[in-house]
């Protein structure tokens, strides 16, 4: 069989060709882009599926922007420990790491946690995106392609943070589909740089802190959409697909972001060495805390689907960038570090409560059917 092409940049993102390599189509020609309020009625109605269509770029402004950087000069060394961490644990448990980042929030992480292999260890990893779906699974034929190149026992799956946790059973679920329909066997553990929501053994921290690259969109990610999974565009031989973004170059702070933490390996170096041992010693065994909060707080919401509901600073932030939010939920000793999400709902007209027994620093709520406000909705 016949496989795709995968894409590398500068021909599909702002990276360099070296840093990841992407298992997408290219859909940088077709208008996907739909009306957030429009695209929000359809996913809700089951009219269309999230994954069909894309929402349109935000484009932040000055003062969002200034939040922005302050943040990721802020930020910039503990996410460069978490990192180090990560990474660390990672090449404990594969002899020959190959890093498949989950487009397109475990990118730029990817990127990262080669950097710093290449950093501490000198050793250099291959690292791919591939695009994995809620609801319908992950690329089968960018697995087929790993499988092809690869061994599959080798590879590692990468993301940016974890929510309540939903993407954990989505891997573990499409994964099993793989083995017994196709008989490609991958391991589905998932490491990622902050897991928030207890769910799985290979991370950075749990604690939910802001990390810059979930601040904007494409524009942290090198100009790349989020995936797409539409049958009118991809066929069964083909990647999912994606679009680059080319017209938001001047706005690009994909590298910025990378070589502002990479930049601070050198400083961590020594913590991430003395930290990695003692985490890969304790029990890390998921229990799942941000599943079952996340379904407590459906509840008291009155809201009937939990996936309208965004646990965590990163997924709050998605909520707030290209969703119909309805409502956030901060926790009061962690609105000095909530700048970005308290602009973000100012900005549309979001209203922000206050929870003091709130386990992560910030939850977002997307607007359910028919609610105009929060008031329609009796908590």
């Amino acid at each position: 069989m016949t496989l795709p092409t995968p894409l590398y940049g500068p021909d599909f993102s702002s990276y360099d060709a070296a840093e990841v390599t992407w298992l997408l189509t290219d859909l940088s020609h077709v208008e996907l882009e739909a009306p957030v309020e429009q695209r929000e009625a359809r996913i809700q109605s089951g009219a269309a599926h999230y994954a069909e269509s894309l929402p349109t770029e935000y484009q932040p402004s000055g003062e969002y922007l200034d939040l922005f950087h302050a943040a990721l000069a802020e930020s910039a060394e503990r996410v460069a420990h978490a990192v180090g961490v990560v990474t660390e644990l990672v090449l404990a448990q594969r002899e020959a790491p190959v890093l498949v980042s989950l487009a397109r929030a475990g990118t730029p992480i990817g990127i990262l946690m080669r950097r710093f292999a290449q950093y501490a260890h000198g050793v250099t990893l291959p690292h791919y995106t591939v695009s994995i779906v809620r609801d319908r699974g992950i690329d089968r034929v960018a697995m087929r392609y790993l499988a092809r190149h690869h061994d599959p026992a080798q590879v590692m799956f990468v993301d940016g943070w974890t929510g309540k946790g939903a993407i954990c059973r989505e891997l573990r679920a499409a994964l099993d589909v793989l083995a017994e329909q196709d008989g490609l066997v991958f391991d589905p553990t998932l490491a990622v740089l902050a897991d928030p929501g207890n769910c799985v053994t290979v991370f950075g921290t749990r604690d939910d802190f802001l990390i810059p690259s979930a601040c904007l969109n494409s524009t942290v990610s090198g100009l790349v959409s989020r995936t797409v999974l539409n049958e009118r565009l991809i066929g069964p031989e083909q990647f999912h697909g994606a679009k680059f973004y080319r017209h938001l170059a001047d706005a690009d702070v994909s590298n910025l972001l990378l070589d502002r933490i990479t930049d601070r390996f050198p400083a961590v170096a020594d913590r991430v060495a003395a930290d990695w041992p003692a985490l890969a010693a304790s029990d890390r065994t998921p229990d799942w805390s941000g599943w079952h909060t996340a379904v407590r707080l459906t509840r008291e919401y009155g809201l009937d689907n939990v996936n309208l509901l965004k646990p965590g600073v990163g997924e709050t932030t998605r909520v707030l960038l290209r969703r119909v939010p309805w409502r956030v939920l901060i926790r009061p000793d962690a609105v000095a570090d909530l700048g970005h999400v308290l602009l973000l709902a100012e900005q549309r007209g979001v209203p922000v409560e206050k929870v003091a027994d709130l386990p992560y620093s910030a939850v977002g709520l997307i607007r359910p059917r028919g609610a105009a406000d929060p008031t329609d909705v009796v908590s």
